[in-house]
């Protein structure tokens, strides 16, 4: 055999997988009995919470810290964190030796999305699944998928503008051809129609506001409607569905 190299080699190599097989079991069966050494003793939520209950948390995290402080699988942790309806973002630490750390941001709800229930809009312009948990006041916004940020922007322009009149949009709406409509907290309704170089949106809100002190009729009623999408004027829409054209010009 000593005259055959080849043998050799073969020999040598069966006793090296051999060995490794050897040790690979000899680190199981030391480390199987130990896997209770540096167990979880403490989750730390670093900030107080306003909308994500409690049990939330105990419910998404029970099947999930299973292992010790270093078995523990901290990105699944976050991705189930993240699947919370108010969680926007999770991020999670390892503080040695026994604790687990999470800080969550939550999504701040400044407005309902859609014409139903279950979906709202944070500061982000983001749209997010969740019911709010105590009743707030807060507008309705709609539009194509993918637009609520620019309509959130809208929004808090439109509001900015309508602030001498004492009012702000109750609701906004962008339609599939990029038409806006706006509803009133008074339930009064503006048509501002689609974007124009020579007629910006914002131009026609601002006639609107110059001229709602002078938008009721002989007897003081107020219009349900008002027209906005002419160059040079509007028309009224009173609750007895007469039409008026009054022309705006400056």
């Amino acid at each position: 055999m000593w005259q055959k190299p080849h043998l050799l080699t073969a020999v040598s190599d069966l006793l090296f997988l051999a060995g490794a097989a050897a040790l690979l079991v000899a680190a199981v069966v030391w480390g199987t009995p130990r896997l209770h050494l540096f167990p979880l003793s403490e989750v730390q939520v670093t900030h107080e919470l306003r909308e994500v209950q409690r049990g939330e948390l105990e419910e998404s995290l029970s099947e999930l810290l299973r292992g010790n402080f270093f078995t523990v699988d901290i990105e699944t942790v976050r991705q189930s964190l993240e699947g919370l309806p108010w969680v926007r973002r999770a991020e999670i630490w390892r503080k040695w030796p026994s604790r687990i750390e999470v800080r969550i941001e939550e999504h701040q709800a400044v407005a309902h999305w859609g014409d139903g229930q279950g979906q709202l809009v944070n500061t982000y312009g983001e749209v997010f699944p969740a019911s709010l948990v105590r009743e707030q006041s807060l507008p309705r916004l709609s539009g194509p998928t993918g637009s609520s940020g620019e309509i959130l922007r809208r929004y808090e322009e439109f509001a900015q503008l309508m602030k001498p009149v004492g009012l702000l949009p109750a609701q906004l709406a962008l339609s599939p051809r990029l038409a806006w409509l706006v509803k009133l907290e008074d339930g009064m309704w503006i048509e501002l129609g689609r974007e124009q170089p020579k007629a910006p949106i914002r131009m026609r809100l601002q006639r609107f506001v110059d001229y709602y002190p002078t938008l009721s009729d002989t007897r003081g009623v107020r219009p349900t409607a008002v027209d906005m999408r002419y160059p040079n004027g509007f028309a009224l829409r009173f609750p007895a569905s007469a039409v008026q054209e009054v022309k705006g010009k400056k």
